[in-house]
């Protein structure tokens, strides 16, 4: 049977590898992967004699420690925007008015915003009734009737 020995350079290839998986994969983990492939093998290339077990077991802690460090310490942070509700389409709509283009049966119906047709869920109401939406539910907008009080 043929033993399989892994030079140095061999994780210097896999670093490469990540780094340009990193590249179409963005969001700093290969990149990590790949700077723990660059120091498995520099400890190859100064240890030639280490075995396969041990060269993976270094990779494995550098890989796991450095992305765990990365994410807790450097990661991605929510940050504060003049525009909270940007990509939270729906609940830009919580608080306003609009009447309905399809009857609310059975709790659900349709209104349209802008050129846009939103599916919504609550009371029974007749086409033309004023609802104003309370809540969202990922794609479905909650609401209330409003009751004319003329």
């Amino acid at each position: 049977m043929l033993e399989f020995e892994m030079v140095f350079w061999y994780w210097w290839v896999l670093a490469i590898v990540f780094l340009a998986i990193e590249i179409f994969a963005p969001g700093s983990f290969f990149l990590w992967m790949a700077m723990s492939g660059v120091v498995t093998g520099s400890v190859l290339l100064l240890a030639p004699f280490i075995s396969l077990e041990i060269q993976l077991l270094i990779f494995s802690v550098l890989s796991f420690a450095s992305i765990l460090i990365w994410r807790r310490y450097f990661g991605f942070k929510q940050q504060d925007t003049d525009q909270p509700l940007l990509n939270k389409k729906g609940a830009q709509y919580i608080g306003r008015t609009y009447t309905l283009i399809e009857p609310i049966t059975n709790g659900e119906g349709k209104i349209k915003v802008g050129d846009t047709l939103w599916k919504v869920q609550g009371d029974d109401c007749p086409v033309d009734a004023k609802v104003k939406v309370v809540d969202v539910n990922s794609t479905i907008l909650i609401v209330t009737p409003i009751i004319d009080e003329n």
